[in-house]
């Protein structure tokens, strides 16, 4: 019988510290956004910003009122509120605590979305709440945070967001990861 323990005791700390199998940001999408996103004509980034001059004053906020609904889209996937994920992306920092850790970030999927034109639609980006905070060195650095999903919509002066995240775990993309 204490093999048998011993061998399960072995499998719980194995789960325990196993990481959730990765979330795609396409997911966050209804199928109707998704469609909506994959037909869209290409978005010229033919601007001052693409040539390395950035105006961008308004954040992740959308700027550019001619560009297709889809990149408006606050539309979320309900089947995702409360569930536990994992999704991989790069922080746009908004709160540090005393140490200087990020406490409070938008997680975006692609590095510099708070300078592209046009930026992420809502339903694109996620409002990590992390109380234990993350040292970010580098926001071109790509991050896994892992935790509790809520659709929930968040407007401050940054951005417009469909979705928040209560994290248990922010650690830097390493190597062994890809």
């Amino acid at each position: 019988m204490r093999p048998l323990l011993l061998f399960t005791l072995s499998l719980f700390s194995v789960m325990a510290n196993a990481e959730l199998a990765e979330t795609d940001w396409l997911s966050l999408l209804t199928a109707h956004d998704r469609k909506a996103l994959e037909s869209m004509p290409e978005i010229s980034h033919d601007t001052v910003e693409g040539d390395g001059v950035f105006t961008n004053k308004g954040g992740l906020k959308q700027q550019d009122k001619k560009l297709p609904a889809v990149m408006y889209s606050s539309q979320t996937v309900a089947a995702l509120n409360g569930k536990k994920i994992r999704i991989g992306g790069y922080p746009v920092p908004l709160e540090s605590n005393a140490k200087g850790y990020s406490t409070l970030f938008f997680l975006v999927p692609y590095p510099g979305a708070c300078i592209h034109v046009p930026p992420p639609p809502p339903n694109q980006l996620i409002l990590v709440r992390y109380p234990r905070g993350i040292k970010l060195d580098d926001i071109y650095a790509p991050i896994w945070v892992s935790g509790t999903l809520k659709v929930e919509a968040v407007s401050n002066d940054m951005a417009d967001a469909a979705y928040a995240l209560d994290a248990a775990q922010v650690r830097l993309v390493e190597e062994r990861d890809l």
